[in-house]
């Protein structure tokens, strides 16, 4: 069981984390290939996929930004 520092009870986020971890190694387990595509991994996790550019969601954000300081 896992415990936060100074808590009787279990860390709920560590939990999940060691319960989705387990479903990934099942899924791999029993994968065709040496490695989950990152679909699988998506389905596994039941998570949807966004493949967007880090860098490009960064650069919406600063123009964001920009126009939001550009208003009156």
């Amino acid at each position: 069981m896992v415990a936060r520092r100074g808590s009787s009870g279990p860390d709920p986020v560590a939990l999940v984390e060691i319960d989705l971890y387990g479903e990934l190694m099942i899924a791999a387990s029993s994968a065709d290939g040496e490695r989950l595509s990152p679909d699988r991994i998506d389905e596994v996790l039941q998570v949807a996929a966004d493949r967007s550019d880090p860098a490009e969601d960064q650069d919406a954000r600063s123009r964001d930004t920009r126009s939001q300081d550009a208003r009156p």
